[in-house]
Parts: structure tokens; sequence; C-alpha cells
């Protein structure tokens, strides 16, 4: 009979999330997979397969995550327009825990020209959050915030690109004022509360 696991499968997967996250994926070795799992080889390759399908299964793991954050945070918020403003204030991060940048947006700079199924996975992933931001930006017109002839989509995509700019400029070592001002003033432009309030 086969013995039971005697690991954590998710505390496997957040850890070498997190080397992925921090090295990327060309410069993490099978040692550095088996160091932060604190599992042998075979336990490793038996219980996610190689190299590729383990960062695979994180980098579905972390958008899963991200996704679901997303959305309850979109949800959580009173008005829809305070929720799309935090969405571009998040980056900003005094705790430098931003610094790392975004694993999906790392990992397809890294390996989108050569992988079809990271790439894929980028594209769908983003396609998610566009939808789920521009399901706010249509509470956020409905709720008399937005312009009601604005676009959802076409807003949703550019406060994506707008928090995405943020996080990569985050990684560049910008100050926390400076990445605080440059989002207060894309929320400006882009977010301009038409409630007359």
């Amino acid at each position: 009979m086969a013995r039971p696991r005697s690991f954590d499968e998710q505390q496997v997967l957040n850890a070498v999330r997190d080397q992925f996250w921090d090295a990327g994926y060309a410069a993490t070795s099978l040692e550095d997979l088996m160091r932060v799992s604190g599992l042998g080889k075979g336990s490793l390759y038996a219980a996610f397969g190689d190299k590729r399908q383990l960062f695979l299964r994180a980098l579905r793991a972390y958008t899963d995550d991200n996704h679901r954050r997303l959305r309850e945070a979109l949800a959580e918020a009173p008005r829809a327009l305070d929720a799309l403003r935090m969405l571009l204030e998040a980056p900003v991060d005094d705790s430098g825990g931003m610094r790392r940048g975004c694993l999906l947006a790392n990992s397809t700079s890294e390996l989108g020209n050569a992988d079809p199924e990271v790439l894929d996975h980028a594209h769908r992933a983003y396609e998610t959050s566009t939808k789920l931001i521009g399901d706010c930006v249509a509470r956020a017109q409905r709720e008399g915030d937005l312009p009601a002839e604005a676009d959802p989509i076409e807003l949703a995509r550019a406060l994506l690109a707008a928090q995405q700019g943020l996080v990569f400029m985050s990684r560049t070592g910008l100050d926390t004022a400076t990445l605080t001002a440059t989002a207060r003033s894309l929320a400006a432009r882009l977010l301009p509360d038409h409630s007359g309030a």
C-alpha cells in the first residue's frame, strides 16, 4: 500500500511559489525547490510532477488567490468608486512586499515568448481581472459616481494597466511618497467623481 502523504500540500505550494517569485523560473534549481519545500526529489516529483508542472501549478494557485481577493475587495467596499481607487493604491506598500512585483507579470515577462501555456494563462488571467474590474466600474456608474457613457471594459483595462505600471514602478525602488502621489494622480484622471458630492 502507498503511504499517505506526510506534508501539507498547500504549504509546499506556497513555499515553491515564493521561491519562483523571488528568483524567477530559470534561476530556481531543483535544489532550491527541495530546500524550500523540505521534500526530496522523489517526493516532490511524485506529488507535483517536474519543475515546469510545479511552477504552473503554483502560478495557477497564485492567480486564483489574487482573483478571489480582488473579487472580495471590490464587492466589500461601500461604494464601487472607492474600491476602484483602492485598486490603484494597492501597489503602494510601505512594507516593501510589492517590491517583488506581480508573479504573473514577472513570469509572463520571463517565459511568455518561450512558453505558450504561460502566455495563455496570463491572457486568461488578465481577462478575468478586467471583467471583475469592469463589473465594479458598471456598479460605480449605477451609483452615479462615474459617467454612464464610459465603456466599463475599456476603463477596466486602463485601470489594470495603471495598476500594473505602479507595481512595476515599485520594483524599481521608487519611494513610497512618489508612488502614492502617482497613484492619486492616476485616480484623479481615470476616476473623477461625477456624483457632485
